[in-house]
């Protein structure tokens, strides 16, 4: 998200009037801050099996500042986020990201990833999740390329991106092209179909979207050129904009697809972005799926199968480095001619991500040595605190640890000793607000970004959700020690 300070992003959003949960937008983010769960009749969408699970995962919870924090996170996007109608009798949401009135594509997709599991059991729930799904779609074809949209085309750029000079079209917030936004999407729509078997949302529209997903994917493999994106930003940070006319560093065209920007939003250096290419092989497989059993679609069956064996014989060649301390490790970001930047982000997809998003075995011996060598000093963005330790990324700066990477973390370990430490570190850095923030000082917790981050709290409603399910036994452990 952009570098605005809590006060800006307050001051900004009360002056245009946002308006969150019936209330104007700062008085939602007090109540966020110091209140925790709106009241019943404030909440912006209920589910009767989200509150179910809720309770009775609670009980599961030992330490009862974890459960109190998971009564919290899990349901925060459902509480303060959603917008859910039924117009023209179709289902239609809309997802902000917590503090800024706009809804990311990634975010989105990644705030309501949770609910999925049920679905089957929530009608109401699975209609809401339709709406995503269908919104995603629609915004999708006002502009493949964009990062985040507006709830109406009506409606005005976000205010750092008004005077961008990139294609800017009504409907569209920020226009940052990001390989992940169109994974994250196809992610849930697969998502969607498997844990309800319903195909509702899976219309001419979507089956449109999915085109535009390939072709937009495919055309930016620039094998014929650097096709049409590009982005120039006037701002202070060099992160926030492409050099070269807007079309980024160069990078030999050899199959994997170009990104203009990571998931954090902030601007490739190399333009093959590592993690973002292992996540578009896995979403484009379970679109690849859904194009023959529920699009009925052998064309864009065969466009995904192309990508599908292109980019991993590109990942092969050039994406993994010989590292002087770990051994042969996933880049973060290379270029195709030899050079490759050796780090990690806390953003997902990062690389410390991967099987969580199924994009390759936990077990996988380059996987294993890429883990250790993000959770370690070799990684130049993974710090050490007094407060705890984590992985961060340039997006807030040095020294911040984004609360993300530990559930991670936590999420990709088979070591239980690891997981609790995790969940410690978790628990004893929500500064008194039992939210998950963006990130904190590693020496001191108090000092973080971004009180309403939903994207995060939503992640760590599943860590307890995966928790109760596979390892019930740590929920009960007493994490004093």
């Amino acid at each position: 998200m952009s570098r605005m300070t809590r006060r800006s992003l307050l001051s900004s959003a009360a002056a245009a009037g946002v308006i969150a949960a019936g209330r104007p937008f700062a008085a939602m983010f007090q109540m966020q801050v110091e209140n925790g769960r709106p009241a019943p009749q404030d909440r912006r969408f209920r589910s009767a099996a989200v509150d179910a699970a809720i309770l009775r995962v609670k009980r599961q919870i030992a330490d009862p500042m974890l459960a109190s924090m998971f009564e919290r996170c899990l349901p925060n996007t459902l509480d303060t986020t959603i917008t859910f109608s039924t117009a023209d009798r179709m289902p239609d949401t809309v997802v902000i990201t917590g503090d800024i009135d706009a809804m990311w594509l990634r975010d989105s997709s990644a705030q309501v990833w949770p609910y999925l599991q049920f679905a089957r059991e929530d009608t109401h729930l699975a209609e809401m999740l339709e709406g995503v799904i269908r919104r995603q779609a629609r915004c999708l074809l006002i502009d493949s390329y964009a990062n985040a949209f507006t709830r109406k085309t009506s409606d005005p750029a976000l205010s750092w991106a008004r005077n961008d000079a990139t294609a800017m079209v009504p409907g569209v917030a920020e226009r940052k092209w990001e390989v992940d936004s169109l994974c994250h999407v196809l992610r849930l729509a697969h998502g969607y179909w498997k844990a309800t078997g319903s195909a509702r949302p899976f219309d001419s529209t979507w089956k449109a979207a999915a085109h535009k997903i390939v072709a937009t994917l495919t055309e930016q493999q620039r094998m014929n050129g650097p096709g049409p994106y590009s982005f120039q930003r006037k701002a202070q940070a060099p992160t926030d904009s492409l050099p070269l006319k807007g079309y980024g560093n160069p990078a030999r065209p050899v199959g994997m697809i170009f990104s203009g920007f990571r998931p954090s939003d902030d601007a490739c250096i190399y333009p093959f972005l590592i993690p973002a290419n292992l996540f578009a092989v896995h979403a484009l497989t379970g679109l690849r799926e859904m194009a023959a059993a529920v699009l009925n679609d052998a064309e864009l069956a065969q466009s995904c199968d192309v990508l599908v064996k292109t980019v991993p014989a590109a990942l092969a060649r050039y994406g993994t480095v010989q590292h002087s301390e770990a051994g042969r490790i996933w880049a973060y970001e290379v270029d195709g001619y030899g050079n490759a930047l050796m780090m990690d982000d806390a953003n997902i997809p990062s690389l410390l991500s991967l099987p969580y998003l199924g994009a390759c075995a936990g077990d996988d011996p380059v996987y294993q040595r890429t883990r250790r060598f993000a959770l370690s000093p070799a990684n130049p963005y993974f710090f050490e605190g007094t407060a705890a330790e984590g992985i961060g990324g340039p997006h807030v700066g040095l020294n911040s640890i984004w609360p993300m990477s530990i559930i991670v973390r936590a999420m990709t370990s088979d070591d239980d000793r690891e997981i609790l430490k995790c969940l410690r570190w978790l628990r004893d850095t929500t500064a008194g607000t039992g939210f998950m923030h963006e990130s904190f000082f590693k020496d001191d917790a108090t000092k973080f970004t971004r009180s309403w981050f939903a994207w995060a709290n939503s992640l760590f409603g599943e860590l307890i959700l995966t928790l109760a399910e596979k390892r019930p036994q740590l929920l009960r452990a007493d994490l004093r020690a």
